[in-house]
Formats: C-alpha cells, sequence, structure tokens
C-alpha cells in the first residue's frame, strides 16, 4: 500500500475500528456524519474522518 491508500479504509476496516455493523456505517455515511468517497464502485473512509468522528462523539458526550 502507498501513503495515499494507508489513509483511506474500507467500510470493514470502518466497521473493526468503531465496532458497528455494515448497515450502522453505512447509515453514518448515508446520513453524511461520516464522510466518504467513492473510487469507481469502492467506497473509501479517510482515516481522519473516523478520528473526527470519534472525536465528535467524544465531545457531545462530555
Amino acid at each position: 500500500m502507498t501513503a495515499d491508500t494507508e489513509d483511506l479504509l474500507t467500510v470493514p476496516e470502518v466497521m473493526i475500528r468503531l465496532r458497528l455493523g455494515r448497515s450502522k456505517v453505512y447509515d453514518l455515511i448515508r446520513s453524511r456524519r461520516l464522510p466518504s468517497i467513492t473510487i469507481d464502485r469502492a467506497r473509501r473512509i479517510p482515516v481522519s474522518a473516523v478520528r473526527g468522528f470519534i472525536a465528535d462523539r467524544l465531545e457531545e458526550a462530555a
């Protein structure tokens, strides 16, 4: 993997990191709470988007 592709996660990788199911991850993407990009037919989520999502949830909980 190159440095650029290491910054992008697949949906299954996000599922593991967030410990969420596939439907929930796609729900977060659909609701734009978890930004993503599409490359051809492949959905990719930037690592920074996952980190930002976690930071936002922690901020809301505080």
